[in-house]
């Protein structure tokens, strides 16, 4: 495996998949965690698989997803299938609450 280290701007324009083969969007930007670790803590997600999100993001942009979710990056990303529902579930808890974890862009 090549460890080289890559330039975070190689990670826009991938697709996004999870482990059970389900696209799931399109990498637009990443975002940084300039405080502590100076290391991508999440993806934005656009293009975004409309059987899973349609009834979610209506009208916005996409979502941001944590990176720690990701299985693995190559020519696609992957994430963890289980993590796809929590990001649904978390989407859409009452009172509109948000948590650290997800987002709606």
């Amino acid at each position: 495996m090549d460890d080289t280290p890559q330039k975070i701007t190689t990670l826009v324009g991938r697709e996004v998949y999870s482990n059970e083969g389900v696209f799931v969007g399109e990498v637009a930007d990443v975002r940084l965690d300039l405080t502590e670790s100076r290391a991508v803590n999440g993806l934005a997600l656009t293009q975004l698989n409309d059987e899973l999100f349609s009834d979610l993001v209506s009208g916005q942009k996409g979502v941001i997803l944590p990176y720690r979710w990701v299985r693995a990056v190559g020519d696609i990303v992957l994430i963890n299938d289980v993590t796809l529902h929590d990001v649904i579930e978390q989407m859409t808890r009452p009172n509109g609450e948000e948590s650290d974890d997800s987002a709606i862009a």
